[in-house]
């Protein structure tokens, strides 16, 4: 069977998602329920995509592409016993691969509590570029990372 990443479609898939959402790190201490995750997987104004290994939801992925803020990666859940295995770095480089088609940057935030996360990041080549503090709950804060590939004025999106 092998692993997939795949649009979602199913509503039974996006329920698995707010689940895997509301039940683990960092969503637990950002104090995300299972209600607020469901609505975000839902926005439509994002895409979602699902990591699929052996037929079974090893994570997901949340990007926003339209709006003032395009190329964002919004949300990046991996189950909780299948990260360290390259998971995450699999749909980061989806996530970038779809974003730089159309855009020069790639954004992201990570809580400051979440150090494997930054660890992640920085090998992945992102760089800070700013703070948001008591963002989320107070006593942490979320950290601005960005990824390029050059300017917005020089930018040419690729050919479709």
């Amino acid at each position: 069977m092998g692993w997939s990443i795949a649009e979602l479609k199913a509503e039974a898939d996006a329920c698995a998602c707010a689940r895997l959402m509301a039940s683990s790190e960092p969503w637990v201490t950002l104090g995300r329920s299972y209600e607020a995750s469901l609505a975000i997987i839902q926005d439509r104004t994002r895409e979602v995509y699902l990591l699929w290994d052996e037929g079974v939801i090893a994570g997901f992925i949340i990007l926003c592409v339209t709006g003032p803020f395009v190329g964002y990666i919004q949300t990046i859940c991996i189950h909780p016993q299948r990260r360290g295995q390259g998971w995450g770095s699999r749909l980061v480089a989806f996530a970038e691969q779809r974003i730089l088609r159309e855009f020069p940057n790639v954004f992201l935030c990570v809580s400051s509590f979440n150090r494997d996360a930054q660890r992640l990041y920085e090998r992945l080549g992102y760089s800070v570029v700013g703070e948001l503090t008591d963002y989320i709950v107070q006593g942490h804060s979320e950290i601005l990372l960005r990824k390029t590939v050059g300017a917005i004025a020089d930018f040419r999106p690729a050919a479709t």
